[in-house]
């Protein structure tokens, strides 16, 4: 049986943007924090079928589900001191 890796790294490759720890780093400073009230897919730094993606991946429940909320913690908590 064949069990797919799903991380952050590569869920940045599967919305078609670099998976290097150097690229999400940025990524999460330039976009930290998202309100409170903002869902994660309707941030605008996303392109509509990246929104889309993250979008169906948390209501489909799908495997990548809890990487995606991964990043939605990512963009939300506090910086480490």
């Amino acid at each position: 049986m064949h069990q797919t890796a799903y991380s952050i790294n590569t869920l940045f490759v599967q919305l078609g943007m670099d998976g290097s720890d150097a690229t999400i780093e940025e990524f999460v400073r330039a976009h930290h924090p998202l309100p409170a009230t903002m869902a994660l897919a309707d941030a605008p730094c996303w392109t509509p079928a990246q929104a889309k993606l993250l979008s169906e991946a948390v209501c489909d429940d799908a495997d990548w589900a809890p990487v995606v909320d991964q990043l939605d913690a990512l963009l939300r908590e506090s910086p480490q001191l």
